[in-house]
């Protein structure tokens, strides 16, 4: 698992850390039953606060993503599969919107706006 951040994005350190490991579970990288890195592990690598490691864990613990137990770690849940079968479908929908001139941000509002109308 590579962890990807840009310290200088506007989008917060935790948050990318989760879109990171989400990355990975949609390109296959991580399927279930995998174990995630230990959060210290991670913060030293990357230079970043532990708490900042927790925190986005968690998050993905809240999405279903992965699931967290003391002694365990941080384990990648049943719930990764269906990414990894989503992710052709969601790369032919960028490239579309990217030819019909639409912005990332744009298409992730209307993603967001059709999920909620369903």
């Amino acid at each position: 698992m590579l962890l990807r951040l840009d310290p200088a994005s506007d989008v917060p350190l935790f948050a990318q850390v989760a879109a990171s490991v989400r990355a990975d579970a949609a390109a296959g990288r991580l399927k279930p039953g995998d174990r995630l890195p230990s959060a210290r592990d991670v913060a030293a690598a990357l230079g970043v606060n532990l708490h900042t490691v927790l925190r986005a864990y968690q998050e993905l613990r809240d999405e279903g993503l992965v699931d967290m137990r003391r002694g365990r770690g941080a384990v990648v849940t049943d719930a990764a599969a269906p990414l990894a079968h989503l992710r052709d479908d969601v790369i032919a929908l960028t490239e579309r919107a990217r030819a019909l001139g639409l912005s990332s941000d744009m298409l992730a509002a209307l993603v967001k706006e059709t999920a909620r109308d369903r």
